[in-house]
């Protein structure tokens, strides 16, 4: 059942570019995984159904609010608290293509990574505004504000991470034969 929500309600991922863009949904720093997904919604397996709850502990009606592609932009410590799954799993379901922040929440970072949501940290978040577009290169992790006209740097994914995310996550990556 797990894997069923990582992987059956996805779009191909294999066709992701290392290359995203999108608007700007600002949030502060230590969004734990209750705000991004809720704990009375763990027992929905359908990740279509749990990206439209997604960012409801905190902004009520957020998924409604978000178009494909769109990027949530924190502060430090995204994804604190729990280890669920859901709460990556929500944030790519709901259309979100990137996470910038400050930093990460280890556990975090690894089910993000593990399920294709492609995640970078970067120090100058803060200049970055809601509502901005923004252009992300996940190849050398320079971060683009279109609406600003600046760049900022984030880390760049190294290759097999590049590999993994367009495999859409690592159960798709081992079963191409990737070990």
């Amino acid at each position: 059942m797990r894997e069923r929500f990582l992987l059956r309600d996805f779009p191909p991922l294999h066709l992701i570019k290392m290359k995203l863009k999108g608007k700007v949904h600002k949030f502060g720093s230590n969004i734990n995984t209750d705000e991004i997904i809720p704990a009375k919604f763990l027992n929905i397996s359908e990740a279509k159904e749990l990206g439209a709850h997604c960012m409801e502990g905190i902004a009520p009606g957020f998924a409604k609010k978000v178009e494909k592609g769109d990027i949530i932009v924190a502060g430090k410590n995204f994804g604190c608290g729990s280890s669920r799954e859901h709460a990556p799993v929500s944030i790519k379901a709901c259309g979100i293509s990137c996470v910038l922040a400050e930093s990460f929440a280890r556990i975090f970072y690894r089910n993000a990574i593990n399920i294709g949501l492609p995640i970078l940290e970067c120090s100058q978040v803060k200049r970055i505004s809601k509502n901005s577009l923004v252009e992300i290169d996940l190849d050398n992790g320079e971060i683009r504000d279109l609406t600003k006209n600046k760049v900022y740097s984030g880390q760049g994914f190294p290759k097999f991470m590049q590999e993994l995310i367009k495999a859409g996550g690592l159960l798709p990556y081992i079963r191409k034969g990737h070990r």
